[in-house]
């Protein structure tokens, strides 16, 4: 009886321990994703005048950023402005708008709200029809209505 009651004592010492010290160390922290800016201030980008934006962040060290800014360097038109914003160049863009993970693709409407986004390689054909969908009559911040 001696040694079962010496043994619970123990088990109790060392579960509690044990407990102290887990609510001593911080938890590790979660990253849920990289943050995308939902707003962009349409000044501090070319041509502000243009009824859309396409805005690629960017970084020399990226192995992917050249061929996408090879594939959204074309959506430029009248309509749609296109600006490379190089981390080295301009890091007080990436600083500003906190962005994190390059190469990302912004497509922004004429008040600057970020209607689209693209984070990592993406294709000609996947980014122009984003563009397309995001331009057509009826559309909106919200979503296009049903009918278009």
């Amino acid at each position: 009886m001696d040694r079962l009651l010496l043994l619970v004592v123990v088990a109790s010492v060392a579960g509690t321990l044990a407990h102290l010290v887990q609510r001593r160390r911080p938890d590790a922290p979660i990253r849920t994703g990289w943050s995308v800016p939902q707003q962009l201030d349409r000044q501090d980008f070319d041509r502000p005048d243009a009824p859309w934006l396409v805005a690629v962040f960017t970084s020399a060290r990226c192995e992917t950023c050249s061929s996408v800014v090879e594939v959204a360097s074309p959506l430029e038109s009248e309509a749609v402005a296109f600006h490379e914003v190089e981390a080295g160049a301009r890091k007080d863009l990436h600083d500003r708008y906190a962005v994190e993970a390059v190469p990302m693709v912004l497509l922004v409407d004429a008040v600057g709200v970020v209607r689209s986004h693209h984070l990592g390689p993406v294709s000609a054909t996947h980014l122009w029809g984003s563009l397309a969908e995001l331009r057509q009559p009826g559309c909106t911040p919200d979503g296009c209505s049903a009918g278009d």
